[in-house]
């Protein structure tokens, strides 16, 4: 197959959309505690929609997964599992952080480490890198990728500035760098872990290829093993909540005010929508990544990237910037512009490299 990172591209930038709109239908669930909506969706994102596309779109994917050794089964859920505790985790560097800090600290963090790991494992970075003009151009990409996380996180280190005294004590209330930083340091590795657990899955692309799959989709079936590694997570702390709390009937439509009970119809829908628009981001993901030929690693600069500019753009819909000053409004569209530059600068990278 010919590379097309053009096209690459644009199937990152799909991915990116859907990573950054997926948490737009949990805001319409009513009435279901965090850890039901969180499970519900997880259970569709991480096991079901991932079978299913990859049952529809791999030629005969039982044949091929009961192909695949053992060692690589376990090295893609485990890098799943990490990955989980890097979401779950992740909430919690905002808290003690804020949004912009955090925001910057944990996806710099994850860009750089899921970028540059898996070719410095592979011991390919200064073959690949170092050794070619387009590496160097990749490598000024990332940069630039780094470069627009900052601006867009003081942009909202600036809007956070503006807030009223009253306001900014209650942003700030569980501020802790040290203990922020940490774990923002650990969110950050553990999700760069989902990039780790997709280069461990190489050898099911080629089992894939050789069953008859199309190019764009032989990574379907390894996101099958990564995203259960995350339902592993993600589900044992959404039990532990649910049985804390009691929050089970919640998915029956219990309620402690019989007069507001949760709309269950409604719920599950909106759940399932956001469930699956996560689940898009690593399908893009994959495609965009058999497109990048052998500078595939940079795939996850390009994804981080995707999901700041759209999440951003959100972020404006939802008017959460409508009380920042012009200056601090234009920092943010140079951020962005930063990142949409970095996207194609990677994207002619990889062009001249194939």
């Amino acid at each position: 197959m010919i590379a097309n990172p053009l096209l690459g591209v644009l199937f990152h930038w799909l991915g990116g959309l859907a990573s950054a709109s997926f948490y737009v239908p949990y805001r319409g669930v009513k009435r279901w505690s965090w850890e039901i909506y969180w499970l519900t969706g997880g259970i569709f994102s991480w096991l079901l929609a991932p079978w299913l596309f990859a049952s529809i779109r791999t030629h005969d994917l039982l044949g091929v997964m009961g192909q695949v050794p053992s060692n690589v089964v376990g090295l893609c859920v485990l890098f799943g599992i990490l990955w989980g505790f890097g979401g779950l985790t992740y909430g919690l560097t905002m808290r003690y952080l804020g949004l912009s800090l955090g925001m910057a600290v944990v996806l710099g963090l994850c860009t750089v480490f899921g970028t540059l790991i898996p070719p410095l494992v592979r011991g390919t970075f200064a073959e690949t890198l170092l050794g070619s003009t387009s590496g160097k151009i990749i490598l000024l990409g990332l940069l630039m990728t780094l470069a627009g996380i900052i601006v867009v996180a003081m942009a909202g280190a600036k809007k956070d500035a503006d807030l009223s005294p009253d306001q900014k004590a209650e942003a700030v209330a569980e501020f802790d760098f040290k203990k922020g930083i940490a774990v923002a340091i650990f969110s950050g590795i553990m999700s760069a872990c989902f990039a780790f657990g997709l280069a461990a899955g190489e050898p099911i692309k080629a089992l894939s290829a050789a069953a008859g799959t199309g190019p764009l989709w032989t990574g379907l079936p390894a996101l099958c093993l990564v995203m259960f590694g995350g339902l592993i997570t993600n589900g044992i702390w959404c039990g532990y909540l649910i049985v804390k709390n009691r929050t089970a009937g919640q998915w029956l439509g219990q309620a402690d005010d019989p007069e507001f009970k949760p709309p269950l119809l409604a719920n599950w829908l909106l759940c399932a929508l956001a469930g699956t628009a996560w689940y898009f981001q690593f399908f893009f993901y994959t495609m965009g990544e058999s497109q990048m030929g052998k500078f595939g690693f940079s795939s996850w600069t390009l994804h981080m990237a995707s999901i700041i500019i759209f999440g951003t753009l959100w972020g404006f819909a939802f008017k959460e910037w409508k009380d920042a000053r012009p200056a601090v409004r234009n920092m943010v569209w140079s951020g962005v512009a930063l990142l949409v530059g970095a996207t194609v600068v990677i994207g002619y990278g990889n062009m001249i490299g194939g």
